[in-house]
């Protein structure tokens, strides 16, 4: 589906009964925040409302729009709650009695998380010695990868204005917001898929230009925390590395750009040789932005749980209408809104987690051949000796 500009909101046909119940029935599928019955409030308003009062209504309406969800796949409607399996790939034999990323990284001394109050707080870590060089040797993987499927790298920032942020799909108000917000009333960014659709925001494209593909690396920033026992150690932190891509595409082309994505993403995955499993994700599970989205989880066979590692998602016009990202079509001239797409090249906590369970081999962790250029050709990870390992000390008051 393709989106054409149009000149005015009040040259906008009025939204009837049934385009009401279609957009209440995907809000509720998609679990997402009904205010379907007050945008019907607002329209009716608008039949009787006339001058200040009609266009005070006419912004409050636009803004209640904003807050709906995207549409939802087809394929998707018959799904329920639950993702479907579409793949499996299986490329190592589990260790036996295998130890959890968190026993095996104290064991060898390579990552600290205990004990940080007074430096960093909570759900924060230091990573130590090849543990450290194995972060950017996934991470210099994966940006080789992409620049060889003809991805354009930019370096982005780490704080956004809230506008941007809003406009790719994420709340920063409310209770359960994920993002940081800094006393400038800027926030920090949860992914650079933000800084990325922003660069490109308000800027009108032409269509030989696209499918437009682009990357990046980051720290990501996220307020969320958990409880959750299979969630401890650096399953869920505050902050992270990630190299993710960002694709702007026609409507004809959004389709075969997730595949793209997806595909990078596998394979990335195959040559690191761990074992995971492609989803389709259900309505559910998709947010507000997305109209379809793949998961990647790996099996991590110290916590014996898949865990997501990867993502891909079609966001159709969403975001660019939000932002303002255009096109001009080649057939006809007519400007029109182009189509947006992300993806996770590589999530780095995650992706660790998975790899040194599943690659470890009594008092020493074998790293994947394709990592090995990226760590002087060091083929194992042992422990770490030179920096010290962290003990408390209790001092005890002298008289």
């Amino acid at each position: 589906m393709t989106t054409t500009i149009k000149a005015a909101p009040h040259d906008q046909p009025a939204i009837t009964s049934a385009q009401l119940d279609e957009l209440e029935r995907n809000v509720l599928m998609r679990h997402h925040k009904n205010n379907v019955p007050f945008i019907r409030q607002l329209v009716a308003d608008l039949q009787v409302n006339r001058g200040q009062a009609e266009e005070e209504t006419r912004q409050k309406l636009a803004a209640e729009l904003q807050q709906l969800p995207n549409a939802t796949h087809p394929r998707l409607l018959t799904y329920d709650n639950e993702a479907m399996e579409l793949a499996k790939f299986e490329h190592r034999l589990q260790p036996e009695r295998a130890k959890e990323f968190s026993e095996l990284a104290r064991t060898l001394n390579l990552c600290r998380m205990e004990h940080l109050g007074n430096y960093t707080g909570h759900k924060s870590y230091y990573l130590m010695g090849q543990l450290a060089m194995l972060e950017q040797a996934i991470i210099q993987y994966a940006l080789k990868s992409l620049t060889q499927n003809k991805f354009n790298l930019i370096s982005v920032p780490d704080i956004l204005p809230r506008g941007i942020i809003e406009s790719c799909g994420m709340r920063t108000e409310g209770e359960r917001t994920q993002v940081y917000k800094l006393d400038i009333g800027d926030c920090l960014s949860g992914t650079s898929e933000m800084a990325l659709a922003g660069y490109f925001a308000n800027r009108q494209l032409t269509e030989r230009e696209l499918p437009l593909k682009v990357a990046a690396v980051s720290r990501c920033y996220r307020a969320e925390t958990s409880g959750l026992h299979e969630e401890k150690g650096i399953y869920r932190v505050h902050q992270f590395n990630k190299v993710e891509m960002f694709a702007i595409a026609t409507a004809e082309q959004s389709e075969p750009t997730l595949e793209e994505l997806k595909n990078i993403e596998i394979d990335l995955f195959k040559q690191l040789g761990i074992n995971f499993r492609l989803l389709d994700m259900p309505p559910c599970e998709l947010g507000a932005p997305a109209y379809q989205k793949y998961d990647i989880e790996a099996w991590m066979p110290g916590r014996q749980m898949w865990g997501e590692i990867s993502s891909c998602s079609n966001c159709t016009d969403y975001q660019a209408k939000r932002l303002n990202i255009t096109y001009n079509r080649a057939c006809d001239g007519a400007v029109v809104y182009a189509h947006t797409l992300n993806g996770t090249a590589t999530a780095i906590p995650r992706l660790l987690i998975a790899l040194i369970e599943s690659y470890q081999n009594g008092d020493h962790i074998q790293i994947p051949d394709v990592l090995v250029p990226f760590m002087n050709e060091q083929r194992a990870i042992t422990k770490n000796k030179k920096v010290p390992e962290t003990k408390l000390v209790k001092f005890i008051k002298t008289a």
